[in-house]
């Protein structure tokens, strides 16, 4: 699709939205007036300027667009969209008042089972979640033309933030009792939250020096502002949530010192994924190969692209990236914001098998990411200084489904080739870090390293629940909320019984 402006998109909004009054004049829009409105364009910035920069490259909805968007709903009595949700964000419900104008009932609304709007509108796979169950979407056999539940979610969100209207939940009377929450990703400040509300103290332990978890050092600024995740956890801090950084449970103290030595009645935890998986294979060592992790958190957390930071920097001009997930794009799409003048990604299926976000695997292509398809690494090439230069690789060709139903590659044997490179990013997901689990007797864990935890997210340790990675695997943002909810509706029902 070609790149349209901001200014283009508004004025065809605006002549949508008459063309939608007009009918409204009329009488209400009937399901065949809502399905003839095609969805709005996210307006976003101009792709290869934007590639050099670190600014926010969605620039989210006008309000005409909104408007418009919010028209498409069919308002589905049985609420597919909801069920799709992790954390049952009442959609219909905040759709409609964003068709009515009401954009701050509207956040209100979806601020009864989500505090993280403004996140969960930028980063989260609506498009396997709410979008995919919607009956726009489908009547129209297309996902992607379902009802922008995401975008509509966004700008709710930033219309309250830009316009100073926040206001905070309601909190129960103190009760005295104290909940740890251990990590400040998107699942344990979901927990705290609701926690929070129910009049608990709740102190959030973090080991980096910065709260958000993998929304600070993981999700680069272009696509998640770092000023959007600190003033959502400044409203954490409103409601009397206090965190506590530098702390590495299972080092600066443990869990059950937590609870046995300081007083804490329960224990959320919700480190996440961060032990990050390599290729391992030949040259991995050399310099130049790095995990996405520690590349992705040189430039979130530690601002490597600020000239002002000290940050060190790796220079490299060719930077390959090995996977197909949204971390992938995430690495390709900063190697150029870093200086790079040619990014690869290798990935050893083909497109349609990429488990990253349509919009993302667009925005990185848009951005002059190349693509390398039915390719894998299998062995990393170094210089006399034992620095990268290229990788070789296999070519493949795609067999039959595997279990998850995407269709096994197959190497084409005496395929090999040479890839050059002088950075190597490699993307291929995290396991759980051992930490947690060799500094807590009791507590356990699948083979995977994961915790283990029932639907309530309550562990094998009375006292402690844990959700998102750290039990699911890499995940979501929102399927990580969503086990913070649940986790704090056990905890506080436990708590009400204590």
């Amino acid at each position: 699709m070609s790149y349209v402006t901001l200014e283009e998109l508004g004025r065809i909004a605006e002549t949508e939205l008459a063309a939608v009054n007009k009918k409204l004049e009329q009488g209400p829009l009937t399901t065949k007036d809502r399905m003839a409105i095609p969805q709005q364009d996210m307006p976003v910035l101009e792709p290869r300027g934007r590639a050099r920069l670190m600014d926010e490259v969605a620039m989210g909805y006008t309000s005409e667009q909104a408007i418009v968007e919010a028209q498409r709903c069919l308002q589905c009595k049985n609420q597919p969209c909801v069920n799709g949700c992790p954390v049952n964000v009442p959609i219909p419900q905040f759709i409609a008042e964003i068709a009515k104008g009401d954009f701050k009932k509207s956040v209100d609304i979806i601020k009864t089972t989500n505090l993280l709007p403004a996140i969960c509108g930028r980063v989260c796979p609506q498009e396997k979640q709410c979008q995919e169950q919607c009956t726009v979407g489908k009547a129209l056999k297309d996902v992607e033309k379902s009802v922008a539940i995401g975008r509509l979610e966004r700008f709710v969100a930033d219309y309250e933030r830009e316009n100073n209207l926040q206001t905070l939940p309601d909190i129960a009377p103190d009760t005295g009792k104290r909940v740890a929450i251990i990590g400040s990703g998107p699942a344990g400040l979901t927990a705290a939250a609701d926690v929070r509300r129910d009049g608990h103290e709740v102190v959030v332990f973090e080991a980096f020096h910065k709260s958000g978890g993998v929304m600070v050092y993981g999700i680069p600024e272009f696509r998640l502002p770092k000023t959007i995740v600190s003033q959502e956890i400044d409203q954490l801090k409103r409601m009397g949530v206090q965190f506590r950084e530098n702390f590495l449970v299972g080092r600066t103290g443990t869990l059950m010192q937590l609870l046995e030595e300081q007083g804490f009645d329960a224990a959320f935890v919700g480190t996440g994924a961060g032990l990050p998986k390599f290729l391992n294979i030949e040259g991995e060592n050399l310099i130049g190969v790095f995990s996405a992790n520690e590349y992705l958190t040189r430039a979130n957390l530690m601002r490597a692209y600020d000239k002002n930071a000290d940050t060190p920097l790796y220079d490299a001009k060719h930077v390959a990236i090995v996977g197909g997930g949204n971390v992938a794009m995430d690495a390709a799409r900063t190697a150029f914001r870093l200086g790079a003048e040619k990014v690869s990604v290798i990935y050893r299926r083909t497109r349609n098998e990429m488990p990253a976000r349509r919009e993302e695997i667009a925005h990185a292509e848009e951005e002059g990411v190349e693509f390398l398809f039915l390719e894998n690494p299998t062995r990393i090439l170094g210089d006399e200084e034992g620095r990268i230069r290229g990788v070789e690789a296999l070519s493949y060709q795609l067999g039959e489904p595997d279990e998850s139903g995407r269709r096994s590659p197959v190497a084409i044997p005496g395929s090999e080739h040479e890839i050059p490179c002088d950075a190597l990013i490699v993307a291929l997901g995290n396991d759980s870090s051992p930490l947690m689990m060799k500094t807590t007797p009791g507590l356990e864990v699948n083979r995977k390293g994961n915790i283990k935890a029932d639907e309530s997210c309550a562990t094998s340790l009375p006292k402690v629940w844990a959700g998102g990675d750290i039990v699911q695997g890499a995940a979501t943002v929102i399927l990580a909320m969503g086990d913070g909810r649940r986790a704090a509706a056990s905890i506080n029902e436990y708590l009400k019984q204590a």
